[in-house]
């Protein structure tokens, strides 16, 4: 091949870039990380579903004590999975795995130029695997920021000593409590309601992982949703 012809099919293959915005499903990169999205989420799903549980329903401690509701197990399975400064620790991993899961969720969301729209929305009349996987990519989609937040708060919360440590602040001061308040919505009824609603998306999430995995892993079906046939 002359050196004219080698610069002429340069020239004409696509930039990295280009790739990544029509064809993310053909870059490396993106098969990488979705390994490590869909490993992580098998082993932490079932640590996000429970916290997203407890969650939603300890937004409103204070009200169920005021009805002589007792949820003190509640409380404990949240802040220590019921197993102590073992089970806090085992927080702290899985408010990782859910940051992690959150930044390779948003790469691998991305499903080219063309296609964006159908990540936002669920395809309702279509079978069931293709539900599951839109709802699990529109939700992921829309409730980014909070499950995010609730990863890197919680992280905090877990381990707030070391952590507070690690970045020279006093772990009892403003930092901790502003977190603990933003963790659980606590500002005003309203912003309880929508914590509490969207506090159940990383357990739909969870579920839909799940159906995800073991659709991979146990049936040997793929996890692309353009083999999903309406």
């Amino acid at each position: 091949m002359t050196p004219s012809a080698t610069d002429a099919r340069k020239a004409e293959a696509p930039s990295w870039w280009q790739g990544w915005v029509h064809h993310p499903e053909k870059s490396r990169l993106r098969q990488i990380v979705f390994q490590v999205h869909f490993w992580t989420g098998t082993i932490a799903g079932v640590h996000a579903l429970v916290m997203s549980l407890t969650g939603s329903i300890i937004v409103y401690r204070e009200e169920l004590f005021q009805l002589g509701i007792p949820i003190e197990r509640i409380v404990d399975l949240h802040t220590n999975l019921s197993a102590g400064a073992i089970g806090r620790s085992l927080n702290m991993i899985g408010a990782a795995c859910l940051i992690v899961l959150c930044l390779t969720g948003a790469v691998i969301w991305w499903p080219g130029l063309i296609h964006w729209r159908r990540s936002v929305t669920v395809e309702w009349r279509s079978s069931f695997p293709r539900i599951n996987w839109d709802l699990h990519s529109a939700l992921g989609f829309w409730a980014f920021l909070f499950v995010l937040m609730w990863g890197v708060s919680g992280l905090y919360l877990s381990a707030p000593t070391a952590l507070a440590t690690i970045l020279s602040i006093d772990p009892a001061g403003t930092l901790t409590y502003w977190l603990s308040q933003l963790h659980f919505g606590r500002f005003t009824s309203i912003t309880k309601l929508v914590w509490s609603v969207l506090g159940l998306a990383p357990a739909v999430l969870a579920f839909t992982g799940v159906f995800i995995c073991c659709r991979r892993i146990i049936l040997n079906k793929p996890s692309n949703p353009k083999h999903y046939v309406s």
